[in-house]
């Protein structure tokens, strides 16, 4: 009897060990992840994703499709499409700077920052590995093929609370990425269709020129500007350094469909004779602020240094101190949103209700 109850232990001991074979918790999940990021660090670190991104900011989800390049030391290549409007921007770091380009536009702007460093990209795979393994808190679980993990979410717009992210368990390749607000509403969602470590990127992959010259005239370059951003202009008039394109044609007044409790639009005013068709928008309240609207004449324009704001849609450049301007692009068209109290959070809240809005 007792060799007969001495075997059953043995049995069941070795069945526990079988069944925990290859189960992993959530903190070896983690320590692998430090060392996942550690080779991302090292001077081979390299990667390549691609995937659709959607965004419920709006009445109706926009999908945009999402390529993420990244090489040690410190080189990103993100490329966002709008599936509905076939428009492209590249978010471009390199050893020259930070650049947003609209390759189809030969429209480019540079600024010195330390971005993506400084803040978080829900498509940036050490974004999602720094926000899995700083979070005590985290949550995590198995799905199939799949670990996930529930964690605060560190971006720039606060309206971003919860992330929930699905690591594939083999490889802790990026799967998924669901972004939450404060009443667990999916505001940002990332579907990766590919991912691959160590991938070889060919000399100019990050080279500025190179990539504007896609879908650009060859002849696009970067214009002069002076210490505060704004264009340099020679005795003749004409911009230094940039060729002129021709217009583009009226677009007519884009109004945003969000304006913060406590503010009214004051007046709307096109700036006739203006050959960009420069429309100046003011609101007064609480906030005091004005949206510029214009379709630049120039081939691309390098801004003073800033900070770049991730939109959702594109990114986003934040200039000055005591009175701010953001600046981005769409369809052909800038925007500036300037004030002195306007807080960014909602500047990037209008700039979002902007994006689906058409000239009236």
């Amino acid at each position: 009897m007792r060799r007969i109850t001495w075997v059953l232990a043995i049995i069941m001991s070795v069945a526990l060990v079988l069944t925990g074979c290859g189960k992993k918790d959530a903190a070896s999940v983690v320590k692998d992840l430090n060392s996942v990021s550690d080779k991302l660090e090292s001077k081979q670190g390299a990667y390549q994703g691609s995937g659709t991104m959607t965004l419920y900011t709006g009445e109706q989800p926009q999908e945009y499709k999402v390529e993420v390049w990244y090489k040690n030391p410190s080189y990103y290549r993100i490329s966002l499409s709008n599936v509905q409007k076939d428009v492209k921007q590249i978010v471009l770091r390199n050893d020259e700077g930070v650049f947003v380009l609209t390759p189809s536009l030969g429209k480019s702007f540079r600024f010195q920052s330390d971005w993506p460093d400084s803040q978080g990209q829900v498509y940036l795979y050490q974004t999602l590995l720094k926000g899995i393994v700083s979070d005590n808190n985290r949550q995590f679980v198995e799905d199939g093929d799949n670990y996930v993990f529930e964690v605060a979410a560190n971006y720039q717009s606060s309206a971003l609370v919860r992330q929930k992210i699905w690591l594939a368990k083999k490889t802790y390749e990026p799967k998924q990425v669901q972004v939450s607000d404060s009443e667990a509403k999916v505001v940002v969602n990332v579907t990766f269709d590919s991912f691959k470590f160590d991938p070889e990127f060919a000399a100019d992959s990050f080279d500025m020129q190179k990539n504007m010259a896609t879908g650009s005239p060859s002849e696009s370059t970067v214009a002069e500007v002076d210490e505060n951003g704004n264009p340099v202009v020679t005795e003749d008039g004409e911009q230094a350094g940039q060729p002129v394109t021709a217009e583009l044609g009226d677009f007519g007044i884009i109004e945003p469909d969000y304006v913060p409790v406590g503010v009214k639009l004051k007046d709307t005013n096109k700036i006739e004779g203006s050959k960009d068709h420069a429309v100046l928008i003011r609101y007064d309240g609480i906030y005091q602020y004005t949206i510029m609207e214009a379709r630049p004449l120039d081939r691309a324009v390098s801004l003073a240094p800033g900070t770049l704001i991730d939109l959702g849609f594109t990114a986003g450049l934040l200039s000055g101190d005591e009175q701010q301007t953001l600046t981005w692009m769409s369809e052909g068209v800038e925007y500036r949103i300037t004030s002195d109290n306007l807080p960014v959070t909602e500047m990037m809240q209008i700039a979002a209700s902007m994006e689906e809005q058409s000239g009236k």
